[in-house]
């Protein structure tokens, strides 16, 4: 996010209550640089604020506020092609606890996979729809390998390496809670079974898997239109 509450670890604090303590200072100055915004400030930039005050209220269990914020905040950065942004919207949604958080999960994976984003916070989405997934669901599956696909083809030289590492970690334990998988040959055959080894075979399971999500009458955008503004 523009600026995210701080390292995790002061969000994981052993000590919640410093944690929240320093959570709300952090609200308070978020909603500080909000009223000090101009007249005739962009929507875009209160919207980056809001995004951070829905965050730090997310981090203070106010997830009722942070989705009305977030969500406002996801439509603006749709408008201004902010797909970084508008998948951080998405992550704070999830993370809201909210009726219709799964839903905004399925509208971040697809943002995440879509567009050329960073690759890191894409992975940290196909990890949520693990998290969500039964282990013998094949979806957990095809999540898993859309990350490590996503760590191949975007990572930077400089991160790609950790990527790879992390995302072979998530294929491998995917596939010993799926089908028992202790082995390289087991997991080749696995990978196999399921016609994991293409993108040709496993984006467009990901699709159904986020389909089930979002009946197709109730997505948030038009995935055609957005389609069309992929940069080259």
């Amino acid at each position: 996010m523009t600026d995210n509450i701080s390292e995790d670890a002061l969000i994981e604090s052993s000590d919640p209550a410093a944690s929240a303590e320093y959570i709300q200072k952090y609200l308070e100055d978020k909603e500080q640089q909000l009223k000090a915004l101009p007249d005739g400030a962009s929507d875009l930039d209160r919207a980056r604020i809001n995004l951070d005050i829905a965050e730090a209220k997310v981090g203070i269990t106010r997830g009722d506020e942070a989705w009305d914020l977030a969500r406002t905040a996801l439509d603006i950065f749709l408008a201004d092609e902010c797909w970084q942004e508008a998948v951080e919207a998405c992550d704070v949604l999830y993370q809201s606890n909210q009726p219709a958080s799964l839903v905004a999960l399925a509208h971040g994976v697809w943002l995440a996979v879509t567009y050329p984003i960073d690759p890191q916070l894409t992975i940290n989405m196909l990890g949520y729809v693990i998290d969500e997934t039964p282990p013998s669901a094949d979806g957990a599956a095809v999540a898993a390998i859309t990350a490590h696909y996503i760590a191949d083809i975007r990572g930077k030289e400089n991160q790609r390496e950790s990527l790879m590492f992390l995302t072979n970690e998530m294929v491998t334990n995917v596939a010993k809670a799926h089908s028992q998988v202790e082995d390289q040959e087991a997991l080749s055959a696995w990978m196999e079974k399921l016609r994991l080894h293409d993108p040709a075979d496993f984006l467009p399971k990901l699709a159904l898997v986020l389909g089930a999500l979002v009946p197709a009458d109730q997505w948030w955008f038009d995935r055609d239109a957005l389609r069309d503004r992929i940069p080259d």
